[in-house]
């Protein structure tokens, strides 16, 4: 059997964090009175996948682990709804939005999979 492991070792995790970094150069373009509301809650949002992720993966059981996948999903459906908010008054220019939109993609498929890896068939 092969060790477990750690959370910085996943894939998903990997991902997410990248996407974070993405978002926080993102919401550096932001009118100035924007800075404190809307990017803050991309920040919360897109911060709150990765940790979620380790703290599952943490907690030791499958079961925390796939509740914890399972938070991390809504905060992501959450950050993509707050990308598309961003885009409409132009914070944001389109194709920034859809790139990143597309990095959300990829951190959705990858939380999926490592989800049902977890679920025994």
């Amino acid at each position: 059997m092969a060790p477990r492991k750690t959370y910085r070792e996943l894939e998903a995790w990997q991902h997410t964090m990248d996407l974070v970094e993405g978002v926080y150069r993102l919401t550096k373009t932001f009118p100035s009175d924007e800075r404190y509301c809307l990017a803050v809650q991309l920040h919360r949002a897109c911060v709150s996948i990765p940790s979620n992720i380790a703290e599952g993966q943490g907690r030791g059981t499958r079961g925390e682990f796939c509740q914890a996948l399972w938070i991390a999903r809504g905060s992501l459906c959450e950050l993509e709804t707050q990308l598309l908010i961003a885009g409409r008054p132009g914070y944001v220019n389109q194709s920034t939005v859809e790139g990143t939109l597309r990095l959300a993609g990829t951190a959705g498929r990858l939380l999926n999979g490592l989800s049902r890896s977890l679920t025994p068939p």
